[in-house]
């Protein structure tokens, strides 16, 4: 029988947001870090800086696949701690590496990222079992703040941090991403289990008295039943599908939508400007990387005001209609600076940073947050659970991706056309939305379930 005292909602859905800073946080760390890196190790090969700033993601991968199954086993709470401890070792194993050791700190920045990628998929989860049903629509984008937010303090830290000497700076940085951990771990601690995951589990009481803390008494036992309900429903369904189902006539429309939008969120390209602002500002005007952490800052600062635009605009637009207008504005911004160097080929160099700025802004509250909410529409029962999971391996593989090849193409060419290929993958993007995916605002979940059958284009229209 549990023995916590009555745990506010309050106190629930701070912790819950608080995962999200913590998974922006590690995220955003190692832009600032790495600068210092390179000074100190005297990294010249762009495939080493590529595998470290993107052997996170890969961790992530596998990471958010098996945070699913291993916490349907041990519970969500337990896996969400796990994660913190994992957080917590690999940002202290990160900032104790040995001399040069590109290998040992690839190894455990992937070890780190296996945390990322189940933070990604735990936290949110364990938020919208808690939260009541009327709050649910509103987490997806309070936890895309939360994580920009994280991206944004490591971003202030790091610029803090940049004032040491050039080992201690990327050293103290990465090191400092066990604060946030810490601070998760604790507050975790002092949380009920997922009332979704006891009843799964036939611990009724417990799942009572968790509800008692966060529900009206008269709706206890209403929702009991609605989960039990939806439990059985997923049972039969994981019963009944495969994962050759996600490919079938009846699926597959909607499967491709959802698993395209999760993939173009990240191959259009804005983990480039994250992970690499302070060198394409070093590459564009000649000055140090290490003394460029501010445009970092204002990137973040640009993110967290999108955001939370997200959230006052997210139920008044179509979501074709802000995929669209974002993905267009987002690739005008990279294809310009090419057309424009080509055009005046003296023309100030940051102006290709004026550009990557209004490229984030549009990205904040379009593609950013929408994909998710799109990813949490679109699937229907029958394959929510295998669809999800394969749509979040696609975007990790996406920003892994990235991550790893970015230097790569700009040892090669130009940053001004490496950008303008990302942004053809933009407009491509929105060619994609457009031609391949319905509208999900204001359909309930059959309705869109429909549309996968029937492929009724003309009701999708912005």
């Amino acid at each position: 029988m549990m023995k916590e005292k009555k745990v506010s909602s309050r106190f629930i859905y701070f912790f819950g947001a608080f995962g999200g800073i913590l998974f922006g946080y590690d995220i955003g760390v190692m832009t600032g870090a790495l600068p210092f890196l390179q000074q100190d190790w005297n990294l010249e090969s762009a495939a080493v800086i590529g595998w470290v700033t993107s052997a996170i993601m890969l961790g992530a991968i596998f990471g958010g696949a098996l945070s699913g199954q291993l916490s349907d086993r041990l519970g969500r709470k337990k896996m969400i701690l796990i994660s913190a401890v994992v957080f917590v070792i690999g940002s202290v194993l990160s900032g104790i590496a040995p001399p040069n050791g590109h290998i040992f700190l690839i190894v455990v920045r992937i070890f780190l990222g296996m945390a990322v990628g189940a933070a990604s998929a735990l936290v949110p989860a364990y938020m919208s079992e808690m939260a009541p049903a009327h709050l649910r629509g509103r987490l997806s984008g309070i936890n895309q703040t939360m994580i920009v937010s994280g991206m944004l303090l490591s971003y202030i830290v790091d610029y803090l941090l940049s004032g040491f000497s050039t080992t201690m700076a990327w050293r103290s940085m990465l090191t400092m991403a066990a604060v946030p951990a810490i601070i998760l771990f604790i507050g975790v601690l002092k949380l009920p289990e997922s009332p979704r995951f006891l009843i799964k589990n036939n611990k009724l009481d417990e799942a009572q008295k968790v509800l008692s803390y966060i529900r009206p008494a008269e709706k206890i036992e209403s929702e009991i039943k609605q989960i039990q309900e939806m439990a059985e429903r997923e049972k039969i369904a994981n019963q009944q599908t495969s994962w050759g189902s996600l490919f079938t006539g009846k699926y597959r429309y909607l499967v491709i939508a959802g698993v395209g939008v999760a993939a173009f969120q990240q191959f259009q390209g804005a983990n480039a400007i994250f992970y690499y602002i302070p060198l394409i500002v070093e590459k564009a005007t000649g000055n140090a990387a290490s003394s460029a952490l501010l445009w970092p800052i204002i990137q973040g600062v640009i993110l967290v005001l999108g955001s939370l635009l997200f959230i006052a605009i997210a139920d008044k637009f179509k979501r074709r209609t802000l995929l669209t207008l974002g993905g267009t504005v987002m690739g005008l911004s990279f294809i310009l600076p090419a057309i424009l160097n080509i055009l005046i080929p003296n023309a100030n160099p940051m102006m290709i940073v004026v550009f990557l700025s209004i490229y984030v802004a549009f990205y904040s509250f379009t593609w950013a947050p929408l994909t998710w909410v799109i990813v949490g529409e679109i699937f229907p029962l029958m394959i929510r659970g295998r669809a999800s999971g394969l749509a979040s391996s696609f975007n990790w593989l996406g920003s892994f991706l990235v991550g790893l090849l970015f230097p790569i193409m700009t040892a090669s060419m130009s940053q001004e056309a490496v950008f303008a290929i990302f942004g053809v993958i933009c407009l491509l993007g929105v060619l994609f939305i457009r031609v391949r995916v319905p509208e999900t605002r204001g359909y309930t979940l059959e309705e869109i379930e429909k549309f996968g059958e029937s492929k009724q284009l003309k009701r999708t229209g912005a």
